[in-house]
Parts: C-alpha cells; sequence; structure tokens
C-alpha cells in the first residue's frame, strides 16, 4: 500500500472533510467522555490501537461547553486510550501544540487512507513505477523525494472525495469542488520530478518528470 499524503495533509486544505461533510463509513473511531490536557487525549473506553488508528490521521473534537469544536492532528498513538494530539502545525517536526484543554469531549477519527491509497497506486501506475505498473523493476520505495509527489496525491485524494460526496446528491458545488481539484492536482503532477535511486547509494541515477514520462538518465 503506496502513499504519499497523508488525513493531515487533508485537513490543511479542507477541514470541513472531518466535520460535517466527513464520509461515515470511513470513521475508525468514536465516543465521548474524552478528556484534554494539553496534547494529551484520553478517552477511557477508546480502542485506538485494535482500530488501527495512526499518527499522521486527524481526530475532531467537541467539548459539552462549545469551547472546543474542531480537528486536530495525531501526532501518536500512545495506548488503547491515549493520544498525543496538536494543533495543525506547518512542519511535523515541529513540537506539538496544545489545543485549548477540556473535558467531557467527543470525539471522531475519520480517515481518507483508502482513497490516498488508490491514488498512491495511480501515481506509481503514471510513471511507470511498482506496484502501478507491475512490469517495472523501479519500485515507489526507491524515490528519493517522494515529498514532491504529497500535493499532487492532496489534490487527487479531495477531488475523489467531493466526488463522492456529489453522487446521488443535488449539490453543484461539490461537483466543482471535485473538478477544481483534479486540475490542481494534474497541474501538479505535471510539475513533479523524480529522482530515482536504482543502486541503493541513495544517490539519483534516474529522473522522470511529470510532463514528459520518460525515463532520463543523470
Amino acid at each position: 500500500m503506496v502513499r504519499f499524503s497523508c488525513d493531515v495533509d487533508i485537513l490543511k486544505y479542507e477541514p470541513i472533510l472531518f466535520g460535517e461533510l466527513r464520509l461515515p463509513g470511513q470513521i475508525l473511531s468514536a465516543g465521548t467522555g474524552g478528556v484534554l490536557n494539553g496534547t494529551s487525549f484520553t478517552a477511557a473506553n477508546a480502542e485506538f490501537v485494535s482500530a488501527s488508528v495512526c499518527s499522521g490521521e486527524v481526530i475532531y473534537l467537541q467539548s459539552g461547553d462549545g469551547l472546543l469544536d474542531g480537528a486536530f492532528e495525531i501526532v501518536s498513538v500512545d495506548s488503547a486510550t491515549q493520544l498525543t494530539v496538536s494543533v495543525v502545525r506547518s512542519d511535523s517536526n515541529d513540537e506539538p501544540i496544545a489545543p485549548p484543554a477540556a473535558a467531557d469531549i467527543s470525539y471522531r477519527i475519520c480517515t481518507f487512507v483508502p482513497q490516498a491509497s488508490e491514488v498512491g497506486f495511480q501515481l506509481t501506475e503514471y510513471y511507470g513505477l511498482s506496484p502501478g505498473d507491475a512490469a517495472s523493476d523501479i519500485d515507489a520505495e526507491d524515490i528519493l523525494d517522494r515529498e514532491v509527489l504529497k500535493r499532487a496525491s492532496v489534490f487527487a485524494v479531495i477531488s475523489t472525495v467531493y466526488a463522492t460526496l456529489a453522487d446521488g446528491v443535488e449539490n453543484e458545488n461539490f461537483w466543482k469542488k471535485s473538478l477544481y481539484y483534479k486540475k490542481l492536482f494534474e497541474q501538479a503532477r505535471e510539475r513533479c520530478r523524480l529522482n530515482i535511486d536504482i543502486g541503493g547509494d541513495g544517490k539519483a541515477d534516474v529522473t522522470r518528470a511529470g510532463g514528459i514520462v520518460r525515463l532520463a538518465r543523470d
């Protein structure tokens, strides 16, 4: 399963997809009675580990008094009942930023990992890499700079989600959003230039450019 973006990357563009426009079928965990103290969120009856909750995903928190209401990064899964969370950071290497402390919190963790995985497959297919191209002897793990594909992945995932929301619903805005992000995806994909290490020495042996998917030896 190849992914070039995570849920937090989606959150930076479309936080509403983790709120009222969430996909009900993709909720990993939800409950009530949570407590937030600093960056530590605990929920006594949660099963975060067995629910396959991971860092890089997003948790929506809402306190009973309404003072806390929003989506936050999951920095780490510390136990079955405890997470480290943060206000969205510009860089995942920065220290976690504590949301406002609160109790009596309802929580929900929904994910777009299925869409990101499908987009990852499509991108490797486009660039002639495994697993998208089964005949290729170059794997996605050989890409030295996978970050260059993050934006393309984010735009494709958001486009897919809005298309899903638009299906069977009379809401033109969902289709417009889907087409808008699809165009951004195509532009971002064309701008990508992948440096690929075939020899395993940490140096680029070939490059593949999105606008012209071709093999070029350095």
